[in-house]
């Protein structure tokens, strides 16, 4: 499966950007999706993700709120809007998916085996 993230950009606190994720050679609906993040000098950290399984979403604690994944089936993509934003959401992100059956791996990257390449976000004050 190859991702192909989308929609980063510049942005000033308090407003809103929608990225998106477009998927080949797979069908999203067949795997788990998530988005995360990483900052300069920091870990990659999880943001959100969607449970192929039940079809049950999950947020970081900092997110929860403000931020929502969804699919679009019928274009093969996921979503991640983001209202609100702050600027210590300033990251690259990426999309990811993967077949992880191990409800514990929901919010770790080693439960997803394709990656996207990542798209900048940059909040401002």
């Amino acid at each position: 499966v190859q991702l192909q993230a989308s929609g980063g950009g510049s942005v000033q606190a308090g407003g809103s950007l929608r990225l998106s994720c477009a998927a080949s050679g797979g069908t999203v609906s067949r795997y788990n999706v998530a988005w995360f993040r990483q900052a300069p000098g920091k870990e990659r950290e999880f943001v959100a993700a969607w449970r192929r399984s039940g079809g049950y979403t999950y947020y970081a604690d900092s997110v929860k709120g403000r931020f929502t994944i969804s699919r679009d089936n019928a274009k093969n993509t996921v979503a991640l809007q983001m209202n609100s934003l702050k600027p210590e959401d300033t990251a690259v992100y990426y999309c990811a998916c993967g077949a992880s059956t191990i409800l514990s791996q929901t919010r770790s990257p080693r439960g997803y085996h394709y990656w996207g390449q990542g798209t900048q976000v940059t909040v401002s004050s």
